[in-house]
């Protein structure tokens, strides 16, 4: 984001605006993960929010209402979408209400892009590829249309009965890392994955102790996405293999306060031989 009004709300020590800050700021900045940018509007709604003037209801009446009054003109402009999405972000981050299942997760999609995508909450019945930047127009081999349901359903439950017991940090972010991706490599939905997954993985993280209220969400978004794409590709002919390492390098940062440079350069599979700047 070129200018946001909320860095200084994560530096509050009054609790309610600080974590209203970081719910808006992690909000906002994932919107980058497809391209989007919010608006001033946004922006603005998102401040009397967190000053305590408007609810978060109230918030997301008031865009409603706005975008009945301003439609988009231009058939490309996601602004809206931005806008919207963000509202409901934030607000799905400020509650502290969460359930480790399926339906939570088919839940925050629902929640999230209800009135923008018709198949909200809904999981697609189509195999998928998307062109990526990060692997020079490739794509990863996403989940199956016929298997989605049972592989979400196979992740979940074997990460529920995982026992954290007795693993180094090292290990516990690096199992955090394999589960994260792979599942978002199955792309439950047509579109609003990326967007789905850290919301329910931010809040599951919650269940585990870690209460993140920094920027790394906000401010590395793309790098988040690329980061999950690198860890579900496997081009052995060239040598290029899965990894990890650049995901567990966004947690180090996120869940232990590190600060591990996250430059987008150093996943791309033109530069893949090179170990990430430390």
């Amino acid at each position: 984001m070129e200018k946001d009004p909320f860095k200084e709300y994560i530096k509050e020590s009054e609790p309610d605006k600080r974590d209203k800050g970081y719910a808006w700021y992690t909000a906002i900045g994932l919107q980058a993960v497809d391209g989007l940018k919010t608006s001033q509007y946004l922006m603005h709604t998102a401040v009397r929010n967190i000053e305590g003037e408007i609810s978060f209801e109230e918030a997301n009446a008031l865009l409603q209402s706005y975008y009945e009054e301003n439609p988009a003109c231009d058939i490309g402009d996601r602004t809206e979408e931005a806008d919207k999405v963000s509202a409901r972000i934030a607000a799905l981050l400020s509650e502290r209400a969460f359930s480790f299942t399926p339906n939570e997760y088919l839940s925050i999609h629902r929640k999230l892009f209800t009135d923008i995508y018709s198949h909200a909450g809904r999981i697609r019945d189509y195999n998928i590829t998307k062109k990526e930047w990060v692997l020079n127009g490739d794509t990863v081999l996403y989940g199956s249309a016929t298997e989605l349901r049972a592989t979400l359903d196979y992740d979940l439950s074997e990460e529920r009965t995982f026992s954290y017991r007795n693993l180094s940090m090292d290990e516990i972010i690096h199992h955090l890392a394999v589960f994260l991706s792979r599942l978002w490599q199955i792309h439950l939905f047509e579109e609003g994955n990326t967007r789905t997954t850290a919301v329910f993985f931010i809040k599951y993280l919650r269940t585990l102790g870690f209460h993140v209220a920094n920027d790394i969400f906000a401010e590395n978004a793309w790098y988040f996405r690329n980061a999950l794409v690198r860890a579900n590709y496997n081009d052995l002919k060239n040598g290029i293999y899965e990894t990890t390492e650049f995901l567990e390098l966004f947690l180090r940062n996120l869940l232990l306060n590190e600060n591990h440079p996250l430059h987008n350069r150093t996943l791309h599979i033109s530069g893949s031989f090179e170990k990430p700047e430390k």
